[in-house]
């Protein structure tokens, strides 16, 4: 195996990476459909956002791999960036950079590769590749293929630099601190990302005239998931249940994943009617159609509760009435939406 050596100015190609302030961020939507369309369009198994970190390949996004990063030393597009155009490898054990590479002799058993370097201030950040395990051909009109998704891949990037959100994180939350606020698994924010945004949350929410809704949400019968197909098929419905409720939410809600199968939603809305519009949109999300895994097909349903912030009200008081709004959709059969009762005076 040969590691991929840095590139000649990887200082400046480094410094490009930073200031995107991507790393370590939720995932994206409109990302995740741009590799789900890949992964369906070239009939592979795997296909990434893969971004080059000092000593990492992180993925901003990714179908058909279960894990968040990798060392840059085993990457495969850590050699593309340096040939900046597109790397293709049509049987990886036929390569001498790449046959003994831990990833072609283990799982995943990547045969196939084929990445298009992103840039960002025109350096080389990262990659969007394809990843089979089996070899493959990849023609001239596969190419220019890739590339166009590629060059969308980069407006998605670069959209994403100049968000609302993100002004908001790069002033508030480092890239380094970032890491302690998602949740590895789904790469939504955790319980401790909610709390430390919460105040902002509210200040913007009160700038726009909106008032604040908490939506708990429950997969139903979870437990049965994980019996009859195994943990990691588990793992695999939160994954695809975190993209389905990520698509459905708008860049300022903020979708935490607080713990197991339960979610909240904390987003700005005119009043309950509203709020409810939003749990039921969250709701169809799920169950329109069954969540795939290695081991089977299954169609889930997701029970929620909802609550809406009272003057002067807590945190603590909010997501309890939302908690128990959860509860009562669950006694009242799941997969529906249950309103929480008004805070006690």
């Amino acid at each position: 195996m040969q590691a991929p050596p840095f590139a000649r100015q990887e200082a400046e190609r480094q410094a490009a990476l930073d200031a995107l302030e991507i790393l370590d961020t939720p995932a994206d939507p409109f990302l995740d459909s741009l590799v789900a369309t890949a992964q369906r369009v070239f009939a592979v198994n795997t296909a990434l956002v893969s971004l080059l970190d000092h000593n990492r390949q992180w993925f901003k996004a990714r179908v058909g791999l279960d894990c968040a990063q990798t060392s840059r030393e085993v990457s495969f597009c850590g050699h593309t960036i340096l040939e900046r155009d597109c790397l293709v490898i049509e049987n990886a054990l036929d390569d001498p950079r790449f046959a003994n590479n831990p990833l072609v002799t283990g799982a995943p058993y990547i045969r196939f590769y084929a990445g298009m370097p992103l840039f960002f201030m025109n350096r080389p950040i990262g990659t969007l590749c394809l990843l089979h395990p089996r070899p493959r051909e990849f023609n001239a009109a596969d190419r220019e293929q890739l590339e166009h998704l590629a060059n969308i891949a980069q407006g998605l990037l670069t959209l994403h630099h100049m968000s609302r959100q993100t002004r908001r994180l790069r002033h508030e939350v480092s890239r380094e601190h970032r890491q302690a606020l998602l949740d590895p698994l789904t790469q939504l924010w955790n319980r401790r990302g909610m709390e430390e945004q919460w105040d902002t949350l509210l200040q913007s929410l009160a700038q726009r005239g909106q008032h604040l809704g908490a939506l708990f949400a429950d997969l139903d019968h979870f437990k049965a998931v994980n019996d009859e197909l195994g943990h990691l098929a588990g793992d695999q419905v939160l994954w695809a249940v975190a993209r389905r409720l990520s698509a459905t939410t708008r860049p300022d809600d903020l979708l935490v994943r607080f713990g197991g199968e339960e979610f909240l939603l904390l987003t700005g809305v005119s009043g309950t009617q509203e709020l409810e519009q939003i749990a039921e949109r969250l709701r169809q999300s799920i169950g329109r159609a069954p969540i795939s895994t290695d081991s089977g097909s299954r169609t889930m349903t997701l029970s929620l509760g909802a609550a809406l912030l009272q003057a002067n009200e807590s945190r603590e008081s909010l997501l309890h009435r939302a908690d128990m709004a959860l509860y009562a959709a669950k006694r009242a059969g799941r997969n529906r939406t249950c309103l929480a009762e008004p805070a006690s005076p």
